[in-house]
């Protein structure tokens, strides 16, 4: 890899505290650019609008295109400087409106997810993992980085979001039940510096161990493709401001940086009552 690259993945990973995602993404765009123009440099704006269309043809999507010009941006910078990376406009991006699964759907579908297990400290896990993305708004990434020494727990948990900023989320008793259920379950050790989510083997759970047995399980209760563990914390998040959580309050339990992300759930709300009025309203 070339010196510039190496350095680029570890100013993102030690410098900006970006997810392991994120490096891997931002350095794959960083090598693309540089096996495009030869070497690892700032291309002028002809250059970077060539290598975009040249990723364009290759069937990327708008958000695809739009991530790779993000990436190859903070590249530019970080060679150049602020202001180094050519101004050429990214395709415009429709931003999704998350969607949400009913209450009974998300406790159903971890119903479901810890049926399919044999072993009971597996399934308690399943139980108590998929819970605590409901009860407490937690991503996938940030339940399975947990360690053992937020035990014993307590009506709040210390959570370690993105770029390692921290938040203090409320554990409702029966997620902080369901937890403390499988933890007495588990054959694997409690400790400082130890998984709170094992495997089978007694490594640290994977996220897409996780993501293939809500597959099979959405399946099995004809739930729809974007029933993820992560349309859990949308679930979380929708469900409360329905209830009439603050916008400002629901900003602090997800750990979003900007208020504008935790606005894409006014969308959701305002959706939903569409839908009931459309099915409802004797004139709709």
């Amino acid at each position: 890899m070339d010196p510039l690259i190496q350095a680029f993945a570890q100013h993102l990973d030690c410098d900006r505290r970006r997810s392991l995602h994120t490096v891997r993404a931002y350095r794959a765009a960083a090598e693309r650019l540089a096996a495009h123009l030869g070497s690892a440099r700032v291309p002028d704006k002809a250059e970077l609008r060539a290598f975009l269309g040249a990723r364009r043809a290759e069937g990327l999507s708008n958000a695809s295109a739009a991530r790779e010009l993000s990436a190859v941006r903070a590249f530019c910078e970080f060679i150049g400087g602020e202001g180094a990376a050519p101004n050429v406009k990214g395709a415009r991006v429709k931003r999704g409106v998350p969607r949400p699964i009913a209450p009974g759907d998300a406790l159903a579908l971890a119903e479901d997810v810890a049926g399919q297990r044999a072993e009971p400290w597996i399934a308690a896990r399943d139980w108590a993992l998929l819970l605590l993305l409901y009860g407490a708004g937690l991503r996938i990434g940030e339940a399975l980085a947990l360690d053992g020494d937020v035990l014993p727990l307590s009506d709040r948990l210390a959570v370690r979001g993105k770029r390692d900023k921290m938040r203090i989320v409320p554990l409702l008793p029966d997620v902080r039940a369901a937890v403390e259920t499988y933890v007495a379950a588990c054959p694997w050790p409690m400790e400082n510096g130890k998984p709170l989510f094992y495997g089978m083997r007694g490594r640290r759970l994977e996220p897409s161990t996780v993501r293939v047995a809500v597959r099979s399980a959405r399946a099995a209760l004809g739930l729809g493709d974007r029933t993820t563990p992560h349309a859990l914390r949308h679930s979380f998040a929708s469900h409360l401001l329905a209830r009439g959580a603050d916008l400002r309050a629901l900003q602090e339990l997800l750990g979003h940086a900007s208020l504008s992300s935790t606005q894409v759930y006014t969308a959701v709300d305002a959706a939903h009552l569409l839908d009931v009025y459309r099915h409802a309203h004797p004139r709709a």
